[in-house]
């Protein structure tokens, strides 16, 4: 088993890895659209999620896997106002990997995160 960590402060403060990988599979901690590079949070959803994707195949990658490889998706709005704003890049993102989703509303952690995505992704 191997941890990856994006060196993000909310890695260590909360005490968890930005993904977990178990044999052939990987499973990527719930993402939200900050800037890491900048510790900023842009105020579209769009562009929130567009940063949790980058995020998200960085991580990938650095485990040994490709965005195709995702499985299972889980995407996390505050608002439902918010899916016609994210759908254009939700289908951009996923378009090849084509995964098992899942679209829950609730609250987050923060007021200026919008949405959070939890991907798995499985080689074999």
């Amino acid at each position: 088993m191997s941890r990856i960590s994006t060196g993000s402060p909310f890695e260590t403060a909360l005490g968890y890895s930005r993904a977990v990988v178990k044999g052939p599979w990987c499973f990527v901690s719930g993402t939200t659209g900050y800037d890491y590079a900048a510790m900023a949070m842009p105020d579209s959803a769009a562009e929130q999620a567009r940063n949790a994707f980058a995020t998200i195949f960085d991580t990938l990658r650095k485990a040994g896997f490709d965005p195709a490889d995702i499985v299972r998706v889980q995407y996390t709005i505050i608002d439902p106002a918010l899916v016609e704003e994210i759908t254009p890049v939700l289908g951009e993102a996923m378009k090849v990997a084509l995964p098992a989703a899942t679209m829950v509303v609730a609250g987050l952690i923060r007021p200026e995160m919008k949405v959070e995505i939890e991907v798995t992704a499985f080689k074999g």
